[in-house]
């Protein structure tokens, strides 16, 4: 493990994560992970998700030969190849021969963690639109994980002092507004579901189209 890059945040969170999914999701199913970033949710989750076929991707190219590294590392043989997917562009992804084949059919959940924050706010809007393509239209899912602000909600000290370091380091980052991504959901044909409070003031929110 410490041979491979290593995020102390992904490996407090994916614990609560993983449970939170195995209540959310049936037994089985397809699940597409967007900005899997070291691939440490890919390997625990799938490991932790037997019945799932899971595909990890990122827009970071130099990224992929790590995640396979973690997925390889869990044994989670369940876990696909990942594959190169920018949000931000309108097919996914743009490498031809995964899309006929593992996007070639719906997904039944799209899970996305700690994107938000870290991309322009279109890329919120990326991702919905990416949602209403390839999640399955009857059941799929939309699971979003990560740190938010809320109307009426008092942000944590640690939030607030995160979304002011992330700003500072770039203009177009910062937490974003729970109620405006649920917005941006509703134009692409989904609802907010459930709010789930997770630990170190993080959310899971879930996304349906009924």
């Amino acid at each position: 493990m410490a041979t491979l890059p290593f995020s102390p945040a992904a490996d407090r969170n994916k614990q609560p994560i993983l449970e939170a999914l195995r209540e959310l999701l049936p037994a089985r199913g397809r699940a597409l992970e967007i900005a899997s970033g070291t691939g440490q949710h890919a390997a625990w989750l799938g490991a932790g998700l037997p019945g799932w076929e899971w595909q990890p991707t990122e827009a970071n190219s130099t990224a992929l030969p790590t995640i396979a590294a973690w997925v390889r590392q869990a044994g989670a043989s369940n876990v696909r190849p990942p594959c190169l997917l920018d949000v931000m562009e309108p097919q996914w992804p743009s490498d031809e021969e995964t899309l006929a084949s593992a996007f070639a059919r719906p997904f039944d959940a799209i899970f996305c963690a700690n994107m938000l924050h870290i991309s322009p706010w279109t890329a919120c809007k990326a991702l919905m639109q990416g949602a209403r393509r390839h999640l399955a239209a009857d059941s799929g899912l939309l699971l979003i994980y990560g740190p938010f602000l809320e109307h009426g909600v008092p942000t944590s000290p640690g939030n607030r002092d995160f979304d002011a370091s992330l700003r500072t380091q770039n203009p177009v980052w910062g937490l974003r507004q729970r109620e405006a991504v649920e917005e941006e959901a509703t134009r692409c044909g989904l609802r907010l579901r459930q709010r789930l409070a997770m630990p170190a003031n993080n959310l899971l929110l879930v996304f349906g189209f009924h």
